[in-house]
């Protein structure tokens, strides 16, 4: 069974699991293009985010920053490496627009790289109803960056 705790960054497990994220991101990306959040920046105000374990297991995390009353951006979605390639990174999305529906967002977009490295997050996002848009919030146009877009049906 999963189960989400909000804000355990101090959490060992969640720390290092964030801690390789954000390495692996900044590597993947060029200067200037990588857009990854540390936790000191996980942990603003505007942001909410969540581990999700199965049994005592950490099999992932994700966040979601408030842009405005309706709109919010996904940031550092990470499924755990022991979790990888089973449908848990589905399993991270559909929590979070879950949590998104529930804090009255209509709106969810996500940014993400455009090189190789990205490729399975592209993927991810693609199944699950994400649609290419232009830079929102404080994005500029850029090659390295993919801006996709999903509307919620909060009913």
């Amino acid at each position: 069974m999963l189960k989400s705790i909000e804000g355990n960054f101090e959490h060992p497990e969640v720390n290092q699991l964030l801690k390789k994220h954000f390495i692996e991101l900044r590597a993947a990306s060029p200067e200037g293009s990588a857009h990854v959040l540390d936790i000191p920046g996980l942990k603003i105000s505007s942001i909410k985010f969540w581990s999700l374990w199965e049994e005592n297991f950490l099999m992932g995390c994700g966040a979601l920053k408030f842009l405005d009353q309706n709109h919010g951006e996904f940031k550092s979605i990470r499924v755990h490496d022991d979790f990888k390639g089973k449908g848990n990174g589905m399993k991270i999305i559909n929590h979070l627009i879950e949590k998104a529906k529930k804090l009255n967002i209509n709106r969810i977009s996500i940014e993400t790289g455009t090189s190789n490295f990205f490729i399975p997050a592209r993927k991810l996002f693609n199944n699950c109803g994400f649609k290419p848009c232009p830079p929102f919030s404080h994005y500029k146009e850029d090659i390295n960056s993919l801006y996709l877009t999903k509307l919620l049906n909060n009913n």
